[in-house]
């Protein structure tokens, strides 16, 4: 397919790509806020020869590499950061804060993605003789907020691309660096956050007669939705709930008249995500009409992630290209209870899909913390203040990966 003259100029690349990451990673700009993102990624687009669509879906970007007949391909990478103060230790750590003041770091690799995605672009780029077709480079923003890809969909950005015929991403993770791993069928979770206010009567502490207490109230439902995975999900199947937040009252001695809570729900199963959800509606109203709650709870769902699929056909190409080219750095990925939005681009677009992952810890401190038994201790995970990938192979993998798996469907010249 042409992986051989493509990725035969890998050096160019890095001369640009490394310190580029760098500086991304050391400016780090929150979700629908990547303006600067945006604007690195358009002139080394156009340096490229792209054509460039930005401002999709506010500070989203999408490079057109038109050469010749043949299929589309879509590749996607995410730019967001997130409010986390940085604990790197990293020469090139953020030290940047949002207007508001919020500490700022890519604490989830998003800055891997766009620094891999844009050297395959100049990749295939370079070895435009060696194949036919069309690249779709889309950078998106907001994937920590869950509505970026559908705010670049409602900007119009499926009648900009057309048709395409296959769509990838990858995510750096707290893997071993220089492997790749895939999978097929349910990858990634699909995720449900919500936001439950319950109601009690306020009072002061010495009179607890004179109340409904909000706060006993939240404790009862936290203890009880612990049931609901143990007691209502087969053991076959899989569900993670976390009550993340639980928020109430001033003062020691006043008993507050609501309490606010927030959950967060993992599923990779549509039957098993709306059981969940229904027991969590149940709970929470069950428990109010038993502590005599004067209202009825505000149960509101906020952030949605669709289940990242991968598609069999689609997952087993790429795997076959991975094994060919990266031999054995290239595996299974084992599947993941984070989610993503990428989901909701191949379902409008139509096109079939498949999402993997890349290793970006050190492979030697890796092995260490496995032969311990300690992988999880001592291996930053994805939104640590720790989270560090290596730079290199990280880079070089993620850079190929994407260039191989495109090459899969890209025509031959």
């Amino acid at each position: 397919m042409g992986d051989d003259e493509v990725l035969a100029g890998p050096d160019g690349v890095r001369a640009w790509q490394e310190p580029l990451y760098r500086d991304l990673h050391a400016h780090p700009e929150l979700s629908h806020q990547e303006h600067r993102t945006a604007t690195v990624v358009a002139e080394r687009l156009r340096a490229t020869g792209c054509e460039v669509h930005d401002g999709i879906g506010g500070t989203g970007v999408v490079g057109l590499l038109r050469n010749g007949d043949g299929p589309t391909v879509l590749l996607r990478a995410d730019m967001d950061a997130l409010p986390v103060r940085e604990a790197t230790g990293l020469p090139y750590a953020s030290t940047d804060t949002s207007a508001d003041g919020e500490p700022l770091m890519h604490a989830c690799g998003h800055d891997v993605h766009v620094a891999c995605l844009l050297g395959a672009v100049a990749l295939l780029a370079e070895g435009a003789p060696t194949w036919s077709g069309t690249l779709v480079a889309v950078f998106q923003p907001a994937e920590e907020t869950a509505d970026g890809a559908r705010g670049m969909l409602d900007d119009g950005l499926a009648d900009l691309v057309g048709h395409v015929d296959v769509a990838m991403a990858q995510h750096v993770l707290p893997l071993p660096a220089g492997t790749v791993g895939t999978r097929s069928g349910p990858t990634l979770s699909a995720a449900d956050s919500l936001r439950i206010t319950v109601h009690g009567r306020g009072a002061h502490g010495s009179m607890p007669q004179a109340a409904v207490d909000p706060v006993v109230l939240a404790a009862m439902i936290v203890v009880r939705l612990q049931t609901v995975v143990a007691r209502e999900v087969a053991p076959g199947d899989t569900a993670v709930l976390t009550v993340g937040s639980v928020q109430a009252g001033t003062a020691s001695n006043v008993i507050p008249d609501h309490a606010e809570l927030q959950l967060n729900v993992r599923t990779y199963d549509d039957g098993v995500r709306s059981r969940v959800l229904a027991a969590v509606d149940r709970i929470v109203r069950a428990e109010c009409a038993a502590s005599g709650s004067p209202r009825e709870p505000e149960i509101e769902l906020f952030d949605r992630y669709p289940l990242t699929d991968n598609d069999a056909a689609v997952t087993a190409r790429v795997a076959a290209a991975f094994a060919q080219h990266f031999g054995d750095d290239a595996g299974v990925l084992p599947q993941q209870s984070a989610s993503e939005d990428f989901g909701h681009l191949p379902v409008a677009l139509g096109a079939p899909s498949t999402y993997w992952g890349i290793g970006g810890t050190d492979a030697d401190a890796y092995r260490t913390a496995e032969e311990a038994g300690r992988v999880a201790q001592d291996v930053p995970v994805n939104h640590s203040a720790t989270f560090a990938p290596v730079l290199q192979p990280t880079l070089d993998t993620g850079t190929r990966a994407l260039v191989v798996a495109a090459l899969a469907w890209l025509t031959p010249a």
